[in-house]
């Protein structure tokens, strides 16, 4: 089969390199001059500095993600700084350390330990935690995060410290807004696999060349080629085969983020349950994410590579995690709807200030500094969202993506096992 793959991030590229190993021909056209989507590298705007569109951290859980970075020849363990779960507060007040235990006890013993906690909230972490695993990480329907914590009779204070950093980490949606249950699937995969599975990988590399960029080279010799810088106009479908910009093929699987995925879907013509389709992904909405990136004028000895920050949105200190790599620090805040409404310059110099403030050990001069704010980084993750399934009501057309029915939030992992998924469903129709 000839099958086109529209977007070329994450999602994208899994289904386009499942597919050529299923022996089809692929076509991927991506509208950026770069792959890698919402996880890529980013134009450098400080000489010498490798820059991504944001900070990311991939868990020991993502599985498929691994899997096919081993696939293209990669080695995990060489392009990942990976770190058993090690949560701490740059101002030292807070820290959860897994133990050295078999799962559930590593993070169970670790929590009935965490400093900063009194004694009644470090056990009712544990409780609310072991309560949600025996009820087979299922939550009631339409929950919120925060009415799970209500639940759970959880403290301002661990709210603050703990659940509210994990929930925007995980999700980008405050807790307020967050779907519970999305929320007790991470927990599930993450603290609720093994030891391993919730250990934090903080890639050594920039996004692209994790693995994007090796997929690319490969699926750019024939059969089937990769046309970046190209971005579709237009879609269309039939009997006969899809049609991409003219360009007949089987089939297609549309691997965008769902505005453009909305405007070329809604070009293809009315057949039962379209309209439901279409509404489906105009109900969508997005969080973006903002990381503020340093460059040191020397090395910073700081105590850990990746630790919380207490933000302040009054006092436009946004910052909420902290990621350190010798001479670059990355300031991320992973709801960024009010700031991106700021001053820029007001901004990065109160995220200084805060850093400043809030660091256990002294900050080295700062040479230069660079501010990007992803406008989409993910959709909010709502309670009741529906999210669409990979099959669309047309023929021959697929979608993939971090916002399709995956079970998880908007992250890699998602994107991967959906662009594998759909890659999956487009092959078995076509044979």
């Amino acid at each position: 089969m000839n099958i086109a793959v529209i977007g070329a991030g994450w999602a994208g590229l899994s289904a386009a390199v499942a597919l050529r190993r299923g022996g089809h021909a692929v076509n991927v056209f991506e509208a950026a001059r770069t792959a890698g989507g919402r996880a890529r590298r980013a134009e450098n705007r400080m000489p010498g500095v490798p820059l991504d569109n944001g900070q990311h951290i991939l868990l020991g859980a993502y599985a498929r993600t691994l899997a096919l970075m081993r696939e293209l020849g990669l080695c995990p363990e060489q392009l990942f700084h990976r770190l058993p779960l090690d949560l701490r507060s740059a101002d030292g007040r807070f820290r959860l350390r897994a133990a050295p235990l078999l799962a559930p006890l590593h993070l169970l013993a670790g929590l009935a330990r965490a400093q900063g906690l009194g004694i009644a909230e470090r056990f009712g972490m544990v409780r609310s935690i072991a309560r949600l695993r025996l009820g087979g990480w299922h939550t009631k329907p339409g929950l919120s995060v925060s009415q799970w914590l209500d639940a759970h009779r959880q403290s301002g204070h661990a709210r603050a410290v703990f659940w509210r950093p994990l929930c925007l980490a995980a999700l980008n949606t405050p807790p307020e807004e967050a779907c519970a249950q999305l929320f007790a699937n991470v927990l599930r995969d993450s603290v609720g696999g093994d030891a391993r599975a919730c250990d934090i990988l903080i890639p050594a590399t920039d996004l692209s060349s994790l693995w994007p960029d090796r997929a690319v080279a490969l699926l750019a010799s024939p059969p089937g080629s990769v046309q970046l810088g190209h971005a579709v106009r237009s879609l269309s479908s039939g009997s006969d085969g899809v049609l991409v910009d003219g360009m007949r093929h089987d089939a297609a699987i549309v691997a965008c983020n769902t505005p453009s995925a909305l405007r070329l879907l809604a070009q293809l013509p009315a057949v039962p349950g379209s309209a439901q389709y279409l509404e489906c992904l105009a109900a969508f909405d997005f969080v973006p994410i903002a990381t503020l990136t340093l460059q040191l004028q020397q090395p910073w000895a700081a105590p850990a590579r990746m630790q919380l920050l207490c933000d302040a949105p009054e006092r436009l200190e946004y910052g909420q995690w902290l990621f350190v790599d010798g001479r670059l620090a990355h300031i991320v805040v992973s709801d960024a709807r009010d700031l991106q409404e700021q001053d820029t310059k007001r901004v990065i110099d109160a995220m200084i200030g805060q850093l400043r403030r809030q660091a256990d050990r002294a900050l080295p001069e700062i040479a230069a500094q660079h501010l990007i704010v992803e406008k989409r980084a993910t959709f909010r993750a709502r309670p009741g969202l529906s999210r669409p399934a990979n099959a669309t009501p047309w023929q021959g057309v697929w979608v993939a993506g971090d916002w399709t029915d995956t079970g998880y939030p908007g992250v890699l992992e998602g994107a991967v096992r959906s662009g594998e998924q759909a890659a999956k469903q487009a092959s078995t129709q076509g044979a």
